[in-house]
């Protein structure tokens, strides 16, 4: 919304999301200067919007109790984009309320589609199928939500309550860096002050959230994904791996992600080496936290690549055992090997 009269509307919706906005928010988020915001804040008056002005050291602007926006006009084409993104977001669990908000969503847009699109939405979801089975990840509160990213956006200071896995409660102090949506559940990348460590945590399990007074300086570094990304390779599990492979980075990422593995070049040159040609094969480390060595022997193997397990000695015995397995069914005959 670049003109003036976009502008305007932006200013009512961003007020109608309840609070007290002060002139330097409204600015910051319109774009314009604050002297502007105040000839929006009159316009919005003259077609007789009730905006309240709230003066002293926390004042700014609010809208008088009880109004509404008119009713919402989307084209078809819209209507039909809003639909199947609430679809796809219950889908993936990317909502903010079980069942509620999202289905009453969808029944009040249907209910005003014409009759025509209604059937060919209708259609379009008998049609539509998914690659995978929807999980059932527990989803976040709409409040804590829009806290954190509001904390993101202004860089606060952030107090919530946090349950760990175990279900343990402690309160935390974060620096928000973003909110990443990942694999069906939301997640908040953040300097833990209190611990003086990075970390990643679940929305889902953060309660009691509120902005603290005072701002936070973002780091230099990988944006919000990548960090939650790499804390996923690097979390606490039951077993440390560490395997070399001879191979490009592209070749190695295709089966062992970010959010599985870090990789590291190994020798002397390396950087210099990759610099010179990129494409070429060479050695790099992969190492990887995991809860079960159960499914790597495969994944290595799909790699068709050079490759050695430094540790640990189980995962080398069940790579021997899954080729020992395999050399057995070329051969025809049935495998005796256990896992």
């Amino acid at each position: 919304m670049s003109g003036p009269t976009g502008r305007v509307l932006l200013l009512l919706e961003l007020l109608q999301s309840g609070g007290t906005r002060t002139v330097a928010e409204l600015a910051d988020r319109l774009g314009v200067d604050g002297r502007t915001v105040r000839r929006y804040v009159d316009q919005l008056i003259d077609l007789d919007v009730p905006v309240r002005s709230e003066r002293g050291r926390y004042g700014g602007y609010r809208l008088g109790p009880g109004y509404r926006l008119p009713p919402l006009m989307l084209s078809d084409d819209e209507a039909l984009a809003v639909l199947l993104g609430l679809v796809a977001g219950r889908r993936a669990g990317l909502t903010t309320s079980q069942v509620t908000a999202g289905e009453t969503a969808s029944a009040k847009i249907r209910r005003v589609l014409p009759t025509h699109l209604a059937r060919r939405l209708d259609a379009l979801l008998d049609a539509l199928t998914w690659t995978d089975q929807p999980g059932g990840p527990t989803t976040p509160d709409a409040a804590v939500l829009l806290t954190v990213a509001d904390a993101v956006r202004y860089r606060r200071p952030l107090y919530a309550r946090y349950a760990d896995r175990e279900g343990r409660t402690s309160e935390r102090t974060l620096h928000p860096y973003g909110v990443v949506a990942h694999d069906g559940r939301w997640y908040v990348p953040a300097l833990d002050a209190d611990a003086g460590a990075e970390r990643t945590f679940r929305l889902d399990r953060m309660t009691a959230v509120r902005t603290l007074p005072g701002t936070f300086e973002m780091p230099a570094g990988p944006d919000p994904a990548e960090r939650v990304l790499s804390g996923f390779a690097t979390a606490g599990y039951r077993y440390a791996v560490t395997v070399r492979v001879h191979g490009t980075a592209g070749q190695i990422r295709a089966r062992l992600p970010v959010s599985v593995a870090t990789l590291t070049e190994v020798g002397p040159g390396a950087a210099q080496d990759r610099a010179e040609d990129p494409t070429a094969r060479r050695w790099w480390r992969a190492e990887l936290r995991v809860e079960s060595l159960d499914w790597l022997p495969a994944v290595l193997a799909s790699l068709d690549l050079p490759f050695a397990v430094e540790r640990p000695d189980e995962l080398r015995d069940r790579v021997a055992a899954l080729a020992r397995r395999l050399a057995s069914y070329a051969a025809g005959g049935t495998a005796t090997a256990s896992r």
